[in-house]
């Protein structure tokens, strides 16, 4: 029952349909966790990274560096394994819920911190000539400014989190790949190898490629407001300097 071309490795697929959405469903609920913790701590990295303050910057550069150069497969078999051992194991899911959050919170952050950084200093000193605090600073004038920064790499983020998901098979979790890999190694189900793999491919497919998409097309979008933005900005200046004259 071998091969992509075989109808009857299809008909176990189709009649198994409802085993590979239970993995997607697994698999969003994962990732949409995973976001909101990382999000989460990518807020509190990024306000961090951009405090002024050499202390906090100090632990959102290590927490970065750290989570970064290192290996996501390597921090979720720890962090399972750790807990398992320590009599306080939360399941596959929850599991990985954590990893990947804490894993995608630190690129997250970089993000964060980067489009805090895209505003220009002078907003930063208008707010505080106006007597706001940091918080009411971040919160009034830099973070509004800063959204449209930071959406499509956000976007992008995104992708990769669902995309990674796929690391919970090292574990035996719940999520797609590795419902599909039980699937291809099962008793009754065994064999339909290239069918399975396929339908897999194309579920992951559908899901990431409007989001890049749409990361790609807001990058650009932004790209274009901006130059029209310095164009505008430069017209006005040769206007002046002519009137000057």
């Amino acid at each position: 029952m071998s091969g992509l071309f075989s109808m009857d490795a299809w008909m176990t697929v189709w009649t198994h349909r409802d085993s590979f959405l239970l993995g997607l469903g697994n698999t969003l609920i994962t990732a949409f966790s995973a976001l909101v913790l990382a999000f989460a701590i990518g807020t509190v990295l990024g306000l961090l990274a951009t405090s002024g303050k050499k202390p906090l910057q100090f632990i959102a550069r290590v927490y970065v560096e750290f989570i970064q150069n290192t290996p996501l497969l390597l921090q979720l078999c720890f962090l399972y394994y750790a807990l398992a051992f320590a009599g306080m194991s939360l399941g596959v899911i929850r599991t990985g819920i954590i990893a990947l959050g804490v894993y995608t919170g630190a690129y997250m952050g970089e993000v964060i911190r980067a489009a805090i950084e895209s505003v220009p200093k002078g907003q930063f000193e208008a707010a505080q000539a106006q007597g706001f605090n940091y918080l009411q600073r971040m919160a009034y004038i830099i973070l509004p400014q800063s959204i449209p920064v930071m959406l499509p790499p956000m976007v992008n983020q995104v992708v990769n989190l669902f995309k990674n998901t796929s690391c919970l098979y090292i574990v035996g979790g719940a999520d797609l790949i590795s419902v599909t890999y039980s699937f291809v190694t099962g008793a009754s189900t065994g064999g339909a190898y290239a069918p399975a793999y396929v339908v897999c491919g194309v579920i992951f497919f559908v899901v990431c490629f409007p989001l890049s998409t749409l990361a790609t097309r807001w990058e650009a979008s932004l790209k274009e407001r901006k130059g029209r933005v310095n164009s505008s900005v430069r017209t006005a200046d040769k206007i002046e300097l002519k009137e000057a004259a």
